[in-house]
C-alpha cells in the first residue's frame, strides 16, 4: 500500500497565498444599514401607515410586556416551548397502548414492593442512586423508616425515567425536555429536603437541641436579604480583587469601549519570546484565570518564563444592548492581538481561550488562518465548544420558540441579567448547586466556608441583548460555525484552514460545555490536536495548580495524518496520569516556543502605553 503523504497546508489546485501580517491599526469592517426613500404620494395614505405602524409597535410592545412578566415566573423558560414538548410526548404515549402497559406494571410492582416493605414483612427493593448522587450515602438512611423513604423517591425516579424515554414516535430534544423537568421536579419532593424525612437532619436537631434549625432560619433570612440589597454572599468580601484575588503584579496597557488588555511584569530573567494572549470568556470575570496566588494560572505560567497578557472585559449595561458578535471579535480579540503586536513586533504569539472565549478565539483563528495572517503559534481552548450539535443540557431549551420569547426579555432590558444567567447554570446541577445547600445552609444550620473560588463565582456579569441572541441562533440552534455558514467580514470561515497547533481542555464533569462535546474539535479541524481530559467541573477542573489533592488527566495528540478516535474509546485507551494538567500544558508551549531572551518592558507607545496597574477598572463594574 502507498503511503499517505503529509499534507499539505495550501489545499490543492489553490495557487499559495501569500502570508501577511495586518497593521496593527487596521480596523475591523462595519457594515452600515440605509434608510429606504419615502414612497408615499398623498398625506392621506402617509397618515394611513403611520397609524398602522403605530399600532404595531404598540402591540410589541404589549407582547415584550407580556412575555417579561411570565418570565419572572417561569425562571426565563418560555411556557409555549414547554408546552409543545410535553404535547408531543403525551400525544405519542397515548398512542402506545403497550408502553402504557408496562409503566401500569411497574407502578403497581413498585407499590406493593414498598407496601410489604412498610409493613417489615420483606425486604426493601433495591434501587441504587446514581453515583454523583449523594443525598443518600450516611448510613442513616439504611434504617427504617428512612430506607422506604429512600426507596420509594428512587424508584419513583426510575419510573419517570422509563415513561419519559423510549416512547416511539417522540423527538429527541422533545423526550430529553420532558425527561429534564420530571427529575427537577422530583428533585424538590427529595425525602432529603425536609425536617421530618431525613435522618441525618432529625438527629442534628437532637442533638443540638433544635438550635441547627434556628440557625438556618437566620442563614435564610441573611442570603433573602443580601439578594434583595444585591449585596455578595456571606464571606465573599474575605477575597477581594486587587488586594487578595487578582493581584499578579501588571499594568493595563490598552483600552477600548470593551476590553482592557493587561499585561504581566514578568518573573524571571529569561523568558520565552512568544507572548501568551488568554482571552477569557466574558460571562464570567476574567480573575477565575488569577485568583489567590496559590491558585493562579496566570502566576504559574508567567512563573514559568512566559509574557503573559489577558483580556479583561467591560461588563455591559443596557447602553451596550447593540454589541454583538463580531464586536467581541474585533474589539477584543483582534484589537487586543494588534496592541500585542505592538508592544511585542514581529512576534508569533500564543493563544488561549476560555468557554465562550475559547469559541470566539477559534472563530478568530479560523478568519486568521483564511486571510493568511500567520500571527498565532499556537491555540489552545479551555471547556470550549466549536460544535453544538451535542451541548449537553443547557441545549434542551434552545428552539425557535424559546428564543423568540427570550428576545423580548432582553430587549426590554437591554441584556442578559446575571441572576437569570445563574439560575439557568444552577437548574443543570440543581442537586449540588441549590438542594444541597438548601440542607446544609437552612436544615443543618451549617456554612460552607468561603473559597476564592466560589467568590469570584457570585461576581457575575451580564451579556448584551444583540451578542446573547446571536450566540444561541448561531451557535447552540444552528451550529453555524462547523456547518460553514458563520461568516467574518461578509466571507464565511472553516475551523479546517487552522494550521497553529492546538491544546484542547475538556473537565470529566462539566455541565456547561460536556467533554464529549468539547472533544469535536477533533472533527472540522486540519492540524495537530491534543486533546487533555481533567478531573473536576468547568471551573474547578481549569483551577487545578500543582499539589491540588485528587486531580488527575488524560492526554493524547491526534497528529494530522492520525485516524480519528472516537471519544469513548479514546477513554478507555488513554493512560490516566495522577497531578495537575498545568505542567503538562507548559511543557506542551515549551515544546513550540522559541530559546530564552531578555524580558520585554511594560507596554508600548502611544494606546499601548502604561496605564494604571493590574487589574484595571473594567474587573470593578458592577
Amino acid at each position: 500500500m502507498k503511503p499517505r503523504s503529509k499534507r499539505s497546508p495550501q489545499r490543492s489546485g489553490e495557487p499559495a497565498r501569500k502570508r501577511r501580517r495586518p497593521d496593527s491599526s487596521e480596523a475591523a469592517e462595519r457594515s452600515g444599514s440605509a434608510c429606504p426613500p419615502d414612497q408615499s404620494s398623498a398625506d392621506e395614505p402617509s397618515v394611513a401607515v403611520d397609524s398602522h405602524s403605530g399600532f404595531v409597535a404598540l402591540a410589541d410592545r404589549v407582547d415584550e410586556i407580556a412575555h417579561t412578566n411570565i418570565a419572572r415566573l417561569t425562571g426565563g423558560l418560555s411556557p409555549v416551548a414547554l408546552l409543545g414538548a410535553y404535547v408531543d410526548w403525551l400525544s405519542h404515549l397515548s398512542f402506545s397502548p403497550g408502553k402504557r402497559m408496562q409503566l401500569v406494571n411497574q407502578a403497581a410492582r413498585n407499590i406493593a414492593a414498598l407496601s410489604l416493605a412498610a409493613s417489615g414483612q420483606q425486604p426493601v427493593q433495591r434501587a441504587e442512586p446514581d453515583q454523583r448522587d449523594r443525598r443518600f450515602i450516611d448510613e442513616a438512611w439504611k434504617t427504617w423508616p428512612f430506607k422506604v423513604l429512600q426507596q420509594g423517591f428512587l424508584l419513583q425516579e426510575q419510573w419517570w425515567q422509563q415513561a419519559t424515554g423510549d416512547v416511539e414516535g417522540v423527538t429527541r430534544q422533545h423526550e430529553d425536555v420532558v425527561s429534564f423537568v420530571a427529575r427537577q421536579s422530583l428533585d424538590t419532593m427529595a425525602p432529603s429536603n425536609f425536617v421530618l424525612t431525613n435522618p441525618e437532619v432529625l438527629q442534628r436537631t437532637v442533638d443540638t437541641g433544635g438550635r441547627n434549625l434556628v440557625t438556618g432560619y437566620a442563614n435564610l433570612v441573611e442570603d433573602w436579604l443580601r439578594a434583595l440589597s444585591d449585596q455578595r454572599p456571606v464571606g465573599a468580601e474575605k477575597f477581594r480583587v486587587g488586594e487578595d484575588v487578582a493581584v499578579t503584579p501588571g499594568k493595563v496597557v490598552y483600552r477600548n469601549r470593551l476590553i482592557e488588555l493587561i499585561q504581566y511584569e514578568s518573573a524571571t530573567a529569561r523568558v520565552r519570546p512568544e507572548p501568551l494572549l488568554i482571552v477569557p470568556a466574558w460571562i464570567m470575570k476574567f480573575y477565575i484565570l488569577d485568583l489567590s496566588p496559590e491558585h493562579s494560572l496566570v502566576r504559574y505560567l508567567v512563573d514559568q518564563g512566559f509574557t503573559v497578557f489577558i483580556i479583561s472585559w467591560k461588563n455591559p449595561d443596557s447602553g451596550d444592548r447593540d454589541l454583538g458578535l463580531e464586536d467581541y471579535r474585533a474589539l477584543g480579540i483582534e484589537a487586543a492581538l494588534a496592541a500585542v503586536g505592538q508592544i511585542m513586533p514581529r512576534r508569533q504569539v500564543h493563544t488561549l481561550g476560555y468557554c465562550l472565549g475559547g469559541t470566539m478565539l477559534a472563530i478568530a483563528a479560523a478568519a486568521m488562518a483564511r486571510d493568511g495572517d500567520d500571527r498565532l503559534a499556537t491555540l489552545g481552548l479551555l471547556t470550549a465548544q466549536t460544535d453544538f450539535t451535542e451541548a449537553g443540557e443547557l441545549k434542551l431549551f434552545i428552539k425557535e420558540s424559546q428564543l423568540h420569547f427570550l428576545d423580548h426579555v432582553m430587549r426590554r432590558q437591554g441584556y442578559l441579567d446575571e441572576r437569570q444567567m445563574a439560575w439557568a447554570f444552577q437548574m443543570l446541577r440543581s442537586n449540588d448547586l441549590i438542594w444541597s445547600r438548601v440542607v446544609r445552609d437552612y436544615l443543618m444550620g451549617e456554612r460552607r466556608p468561603m473559597n476564592d473560588l466560589m467568590a469570584w463565582n457570585a461576581d457575575s456579569t451580564r451579556l448584551p441583548y444583540r451578542m446573547h441572541s446571536e450566540y444561541l441562533r448561531k451557535l447552540f440552534l444552528n451550529n453555524d460555525i462547523v456547518a460553514g455558514r458563520y461568516r467574518v467580514n461578509g466571507k464565511p470561515i472553516a475551523l479546517s484552514d487552522i494550521r497553529a497547533p492546538i491544546f484542547c481542555v475538556g473537565t470529566v464533569r462539566d455541565h456547561v460545555a460536556p467533554w464529549r462535546s468539547v472533544f469535536k474539535i477533533h472533527m472540522p479541524t486540519d492540524t495537530d490536536v491534543t486533546f487533555l481530559l481533567t478531573s473536576g467541573g468547568h471551573n474547578a477542573g481549569i483551577v487545578s495548580e500543582p499539589g491540588h489533592r485528587g486531580r488527575s488527566y488524560q492526554v493524547a495528540t491526534r497528529g494530522i495524518e492520525d485516524p480519528y478516535v472516537d471519544p469513548d474509546t479514546w477513554l478507555e485507551k488513554t493512560p490516566r496520569q495522577v497531578g495537575s494538567w498545568w505542567p503538562e500544558y507548559v511543557a506542551w508551549l515549551q515544546a513550540r516556543s522559541g530559546t530564552l531572551v531578555a524580558p520585554p518592558r511594560l507596554g508600548g507607545k502611544g494606546d499601548c502605553s502604561p496605564k494604571e496597574d493590574a487589574p484595571g477598572t473594567y474587573v470593578f463594574m458592577d
